[in-house]
């Protein structure tokens, strides 16, 4: 996904990259305009990951970014293994992690980029298209099994509950929120991708999907409109009865201003860098006003805004 109108507003962060380049880094290391380095990503964010490193790659042609997508846990193994620069990942490293780090007498430092939404969807066939947190916690539990134990719910069958991997941060990111230790009683699938989630929960209307919100809310790609295709985002709503329809939250950017909708997540980028180098780059790019633009571009509310400017008129002279 290639992101280009931005063009003519990136000359600040390439000025300011440019005297980063010239910090003087020497002989075979990497530097915020030349070299190539080593990311890790969970393959939930793949469409914004592939939207910033395009971008960046398109003012520096120099620079190339080797993306490696796989679940969250061995995103953070491969930073830890120094074998990724840096990784995006919905958490930070714990401190047996950080321990690693610091006995390879390595350092890291983190980023937080954005607010993400892990985004519930279901087939258009399906016409229960609402759910509390309440719910979702006893589904998970094992408690609720069948889509007409729902509160209103429009339809029998029994619940399949679909993911990309185990160790990936959809999956993780549920359990924690909710407290869940035991899965093994579920029906639940493994289905290898967040595309193939979409494209299983499109085919079967008693599947329960869940996938990172990149990847259907970038209304101006054409990928992500094919993919919204066929299915429905649920509204959660935090309460279990409640009070009405505006009460349930979509994942997307009107949502997760304020942390509204309840399945928000934060987004790092975590680098073990030791050096000003192509990964400084990178996140220096990201924090400024056109990393937040492209972050908002994609449908997720980013740290940094990008800072809008107004022309007000009052009909007085100053």
């Amino acid at each position: 996904m290639k992101f280009r109108s931005a063009g003519i507003m990136l000359g600040t962060s390439v000025a300011f990259l440019s005297l980063l380049g010239c910090g003087g880094s020497n002989g075979d290391l990497d530097n915020p305009r030349q070299g190539t380095i080593t990311i890790a990503s969970d393959e939930s964010f793949k469409p914004l990951v592939n939207a910033l490193t395009n971008a960046y790659e398109g003012i520096y042609p120099n620079t190339h970014f080797k993306l490696d997508y796989k679940p969250e846990q061995e995103a953070i193994r491969q930073l830890l293994q120094d074998s990724a620069r840096i990784i995006f990942a919905t958490r930070q490293l714990n401190e047996k992690e950080a321990e690693i780090i610091k006995k390879q007498k390595g350092s890291h430092k983190f980023q937080h980029i954005a607010t993400d939404g892990l985004a519930l969807v279901v087939s258009k066939s399906n016409t229960d298209s609402l759910i509390t947190m309440p719910e979702i916690k006893a589904i998970l539990e094992g408690k609720i099994t069948d889509w007409s134990q729902l509160k209103d719910g429009n339809q029998k069958g029994l619940i399949t509950l679909v993911f990309d991997n185990a160790n990936a941060s959809n999956l993780n990111f549920v359990l924690n929120k909710f407290g869940i230790t035991d899965i093994q009683r579920l029906r639940i699938i493994s289905s290898g991708s967040n595309e193939n989630v979409i494209k299983d929960v499109r085919s079967n209307p008693l599947h329960l999907g869940f996938i990172g919100v990149t990847w259907i809310s970038d209304g101006h790609s054409l990928a992500s409109e094919e993919l919204s295709k066929g299915i429905h985002v649920m509204g959660v709503a935090q309460k279990a009865k409640p009070d009405s329809l505006p009460d349930y939250i979509q994942p997307f950017q009107g949502g997760l201003e304020f942390k509204r909708y309840p399945l928000h997540r934060d987004l790092y980028i975590i680098s073990r860098e030791g050096y000003s180098g192509l990964g400084g780059g990178l996140m220096t790019y990201i924090a400024r006003d056109v990393g937040g633009l492209i972050i908002q571009k994609m449908g997720l509310l980013p740290t940094v805004p990008y800072p809008r400017e107004l022309e007000i008129t009052t009909g007085k002279n100053f």
